[in-house]
């Protein structure tokens, strides 16, 4: 590792640092005035302080270069991979642990495409993840194992890692073959940390320390609850999938069991948070279920954080069809009340190809109201927002970025005071 020379290197440079020093200030130290004298003879008659600001800036300069080629060294067998850039990791670290305590409250893709950018801005960010997921493979590792559906807790768990290319490859790999065939590796070392950890919780935990993530992932209950919903026919079904694909406008949606407990570090953390999100994400299946479970809503009202709810770009066939942002909102007030101050809405238009798609799979754009909604006492944002690939998603710098804007205090007033441009799609009418 090459420790010793450096440390030597900087042994070295500590003593002439002090040799240094006391030649610019030979009077303080009376003892060395013959060595002192006898130097100055075989230096010519060259003058004391000049040999001694010499002797100062050289040791001052090995003193620093051997500590730090010395931690160089050290790092390059811990952790070879950021041996070159531990100053900026370290005030990077600094900078984040100073950042807003943020949560936010969702499920599904668009949460963690949130986080991701969230997390260059702070690490003090706590993700509430919804728990009734029952499709895909999670929906077999809950019936066949009895677990939390595990799937969005570990798109969220990636999403927060301080490096997730290579890890969020590896615990995202689907099986194609076999008996594993459609399950995701990610979701399979859930499952067995579940039983190594004690249970869902310590198993996110323990993969949490794995991957470092900036923050903490909490499922919204521990208990085994199925979502319900019922519908504008007066029928009820039950499970995601099933109310997803139901054909039927949703009414209202809730839980079973009615009464669930929610994880102690979840209110703790709403209660303390300079702002609490809620979404992107399917508005019935990801974002009102966790504020059902109990005290989860109530939290957010006693809450002072600015409470923000970020809207879908496109309606969602099965659970928003022709909603506006206005819906998005009496949506969640009818559930569980008045639980948002602003809304960040998109206001950058779709290419027109990804439109002609979204339309013949039976979705469009959002559409604002802006009336309306500011009649509900509720602030919007409007942003450019748009990911450019041939899906319409948020982007996550640009969404972490709006949310910034929103969370500091001093670009809150001037934002309000600026022009606001909202980009409105050609249909007029407001109703769902």
């Amino acid at each position: 590792m090459r420790i010793k020379r450096w440390l030597t290197l900087a042994v070295a440079g500590i003593a002439l640092l002090g040799l240094g020093l006391a030649l610019l200030d030979r009077h303080l130290i009376g003892l060395m005035d013959d060595a002192m004298e006898l130097l100055a003879n075989q230096l010519g008659g060259f003058p004391l302080w000049v040999f001694g600001v010499v002797c100062t800036v050289l040791g001052l300069f090995m003193t620093v270069q051997g500590i730090r080629m010395g931690v160089n060294s050290i790092m390059t067998v811990l952790r070879p991979e950021r041996s070159q850039h531990l100053v900026e990791e370290i005030y990077q670290r600094r900078s984040l642990q100073r950042g807003p305590r943020i949560v936010v409250i969702g499920g599904g893709t668009g949460l963690s495409s949130l986080l991701k950018g969230l997390k260059e801005y702070t690490s003090n960010i706590t993700a509430i993840v919804a728990v009734t997921d029952d499709g895909g493979s999670s929906g077999r590792l809950r019936d066949n194992l009895g677990i939390l559906p595990p799937g969005d807790i570990r798109n969220c768990v990636v999403a927060l890692a301080d490096r997730e290319t290579l890890m969020e490859e590896v615990l995202q790999y689907r099986f194609t073959t076999g008996e594993l065939a459609g399950h995701n590796l990610g979701n399979l070392l859930l499952a067995g940390l579940n039983n190594v950890s004690g249970g869902f919780d310590g198993a996110v935990q323990a993969l949490s320390k794995v991957l470092a993530i900036r923050g903490q992932v909490l499922p919204s209950t521990l208990e085994n609850v199925v979502l319900g919903a019922e519908l504008a026919d007066n029928s009820v079904t039950y499970g995601e999938c099933n109310i997803s694909s139901s054909g039927c406008k949703i009414k209202r949606v809730f839980l079973k069991p009615a009464v669930c407990s929610p994880m102690p570090e979840a209110l703790a953390a709403i209660q303390e948070a300079d702002a609490i999100i809620l979404g992107p994400g399917s508005l019935y299946t990801s974002v009102i279920p966790n504020l059902l479970v109990q005290g989860v809503a109530d939290a957010i009202k006693e809450s002072s954080a600015h409470k923000i709810y970020i809207c879908n770009i496109m309606t969602q066939p099965g659970e928003t069809r022709g909603y506006s942002a206005y819906n998005h909102l009496m949506s969640i007030f009818e559930h569980v009340g008045p639980v948002v101050e602003h809304i960040l809405v998109n206001s950058e238009p779709i290419p027109g190809r990804l439109l002609k798609k979204y339309r013949e799979q039976g979705a469009e754009p959002v559409r604002i109201l802006p009336e309306e909604i500011t009649a509900l006492g509720v602030k919007i944002w409007a942003k450019y927002l748009v990911q450019q690939t041939n899906v319409v998603r948020h982007q996550p710098e640009k969404l972490a970025r709006a949310i910034m804007d929103i969370v500091d205090s001093n670009k809150l007033a001037a934002l309000e005071r600026a022009p606001m441009k909202i980009y409105q799609p050609s249909r007029k009418n407001k109703g769902i």
